[in-house]
């Protein structure tokens, strides 16, 4: 698997990211697509994962006035538990955790474990979100001495 890191004036990687997002966001988990496409496209980093030639799965992340967003995490169906969304979240930390940021993402409930796992951790109460319940997850720095 390989990572594309992209903007959104990139056409080609830009339509398949949004494919990947209406199928998983809107067609799944009947998101309305009016809330899956907002104002931030522009501003944002967007990143795609291609296994053997196939965009499999895409995230984006942005800066705001709290730290930097990772949001948008979607891996299409039948690539799921191969490992795109790991390849996604370490490459994601890889890149913006020297920019001494916090880093904070809304995680849906299925899926906040996942995110734990990385270094995650659930702040303040479950919330809806496009009719979704989600976390507030912040990443816990290693303390250093």
């Amino acid at each position: 698997m390989e990572i594309v890191r992209f903007t959104s004036g990139q056409h080609e990687f830009t339509t398949l990211s949004r494919r990947i997002r209406y199928q998983v966001f809107v067609e799944e988990q009947q998101v309305p697509e009016s809330l899956e496409y907002d104002e931030f496209e522009d501003a944002s980093l967007h990143y795609l994962v291609f296994s053997d030639g196939k965009a499999v799965a895409t995230c984006r992340r942005r800066e705001t006035s709290k730290g930097i967003k990772l949001e948008r995490f979607a891996v299409v169906r039948e690539a799921r538990g191969m490992g795109a969304g790991e390849l996604m979240i370490r490459h994601l930390l890889q890149e913006v955790l020297p920019l001494n940021r916090p880093v904070y993402l809304h995680a849906q409930v299925q899926v906040a474990g996942f995110y734990s796992k990385h270094g995650f951790v659930a702040k303040g109460p479950r919330f809806e979100e496009a009719g979704i319940g989600h976390y507030l997850m912040v990443y816990k720095r290693e303390e250093t001495a």
